[in-house]
């Protein structure tokens, strides 16, 4: 059937002024996100401002730390970030995790913070995977692909497992940056970067270091650490919270993936540890910056410095 010629006529004019004003939207997008990165390209100018964008990132673990280096990230200019975590928001991350709130309880975390940081940047391009990573599901993820590879994992043969891959002298891209153990600080005085065979007095990095010996499995490069010599005793006592908003109590019904509704990594742990919102946001802002000054002194020209 033929479309009369003042159907069709209307029909293209309809589409033109769509097209017309996805593109005055897009437009507008991209003046926002420009006056967003405002105060960072007056510091860092526009040469290191596009490679900034121009950076692949993955994070892996957004709790105390991780969630905090993405924030950091999103808001200096990185537009594309993978974030991976396989749990749901507990009422006791309140105290220290950027997306828990009263609110997001329950909610699966890569996803409350992936809506944070597009609130942020809309134009972000943020990958929210939720995934235990460990020696099962690690090819899942193509490390080569990143520029920058972020390890803010708890669990210790994980952790391992990751650095490991890492720093793999088959992966000669990425850059790798770990966060060492954040728990049972207080002083942010003596949070520290150093390489990671250079750590000292940090309990996590000497069960890796330990590990990775009896394991004969070595990093296969040096990388650089956040870490902290201060080691406090937990004054308190250890349990569940005893409300709804608690993710240890077994669930039903849930948002994420139905066979990781109910796991939570509080009941594998020998010790559960008091921890402070000061001292892992540092941590993460600290790696967050590792990665912003590594961008910036690796473009950084003559005309930018003048």
């Amino acid at each position: 059937m033929l479309f009369p010629k003042s159907a069709y006529k209307i029909c293209v004019c309809a589409i033109f002024v769509v097209l017309l004003q996805s593109q005055k939207f897009l437009r507008i997008v991209k003046s926002i996100e420009k006056a967003i990165q405002n105060r960072t390209m007056l510091l860092v100018g526009d040469n290191v401002m596009d490679a900034i964008a121009a950076k692949r990132v993955i994070i892996f673990g957004v709790g105390g730390v991780g969630s905090w280096c993405a924030e950091s990230l999103v808001r200096s200019g990185i537009r594309r970030m993978t974030i991976v975590d396989s749990d749901r928001v507990c009422i006791t991350n309140v105290n220290r995790q950027l997306m828990a709130t009263t609110k997001t309880t329950g909610r699966v975390k890569v996803e409350a913070l992936k809506e944070r940081l597009l609130e942020i940047n809309p134009e972000a391009e943020i990958d929210a995977i939720q995934e235990i990573f460990n020696a099962e599901t690690a090819d899942k993820f193509h490390l080569d692909e990143y520029d920058y590879i972020i390890d803010a994992i708890d669990s210790l043969k994980d952790k391992m497992e990751l650095i490991v891959r890492a720093t793999s002298k088959s992966l000669a891209g990425p850059k790798f940056f770990s966060s060492m153990g954040a728990a049972l600080k207080m002083d942010p005085t003596k949070i520290q970067v150093s390489e990671f065979w250079k750590v000292n007095g940090c309990p996590l990095a000497a069960a890796l270091r330990y590990k990775m010996r009896h394991q004969k499995r070595l990093p296969g490069r040096k990388f650089m650490c956040v870490w902290s010599p201060e080691v406090l005793s937990n004054l308190g006592q250890a349990k569940t919270c005893g409300t709804s908003a608690c993710m240890c109590p077994k669930a039903k019904i849930g948002e994420g993936r139905p066979d990781l509704l109910n796991h939570e990594w509080c009941s594998a742990k020998a010790q559960i540890n008091g921890s402070l919102a000061h001292i892992t946001a540092i941590y993460g802002f600290t790696i967050a910056g590792l990665i912003i000054q590594d961008i910036y002194k690796n473009n950084l020209n003559s005309t930018d410095q003048q």
